[in-house]
């Protein structure tokens, strides 16, 4: 005879709440993390197109990819498959109640990390991800590519961690039970770019939780994060030693 510990397998409504979000995190960031990783699609771009759009073309693509994989099908799915929400749920709605006090954060915010991301996105040690597109020569049509990847990317990014995975888990298990498990995961999202970024996530990622707590919207984030992304990005095009701007190509 052997002994077991006998589990309620019991499901109930609630459940939904939070293994649907955890799974929709875990499935859809993985299925974009292995669109971007892909050799055979990298090298398709690269071998249509010149070196530098080549590079431009595949980030604008997986850019693309990422906010359909994490801004489209999460919230899609859990408004399929749980009762009752709405995309105000996510966070992705105007709240007037709150407006003030989202504008006053984004301006705060952005008044701080921006310089802070400026003053280290000109060290050489940033120069080894960034800019994403490692075009010798920038135009203003890779430029725009960058920009705009860069905004659809973080606006479906944000809406999954800060949207899906956090404001539905917080209803369900609380504020920091919530925040605990939307930063380990999004803290490990960042391992690949070093330990720097891994760590500065933590900090950064509790207080967007917190703001978008407090605004019952997902814009603060949104729009700090995207600030953060064109600073470096345009920063280290500034900067990188290898890597010129010509509007016109020539």
């Amino acid at each position: 005879m052997y002994n077991y510990f006998e589990m309620n397998l019991r499901w109930i409504p609630a459940d939904m709440h939070v293994v649907v979000p955890i799974l929709c995190a875990l499935v859809f960031f993985t299925v974009y993390w292995f669109i971007l990783k892909s050799e055979n699609i990298k090298s398709w771009f690269y071998k249509k197109y010149d070196f530098d759009n080549g590079s431009a073309n595949h980030i604008f693509f997986t850019k693309c990819v990422g906010f359909i994989s994490m801004g489209v099908f999460p919230p899609v799915i859990c408004l399929l498959l749980i009762d009752g929400l709405t995309c105000a749920d996510f966070g992705l709605a105007f709240n007037t109640k709150t407006a003030f006090f989202t504008l006053t954060w984004i301006i705060g915010l952005c008044a701080l990390v921006i310089p802070i991301i400026y003053f280290n996105a000109k060290k050489p040690k940033n120069f080894i991800n960034y800019p994403q597109i490692r075009a010798k020569t920038w135009t203003r049509s890779i430029l725009f590519k960058s920009l705009a990847g860069w905004a659809l990317y973080l606006l479906g990014y944000e809406l999954l961690f800060r949207g899906v995975l956090f404001l539905l888990l917080a209803e369900q298990l609380g504020i920091w039970p919530a925040i605990a498990i939307n930063v380990a995961l999004y803290s490990s999202t960042h391992i690949p770019k070093g330990l720097g970024e891994t760590i500065g996530a933590i900090p950064l990622g509790i207080v967007l939780c917190l703001l978008t707590y407090a605004s019952g919207t997902i814009w603060i984030a949104v729009i700090v994060h995207i600030s953060m992304a064109w600073t470096s990005c345009l920063t280290s095009l500034k900067y990188h030693p290898e890597i010129h701007y010509k509007p016109n190509g020539k």
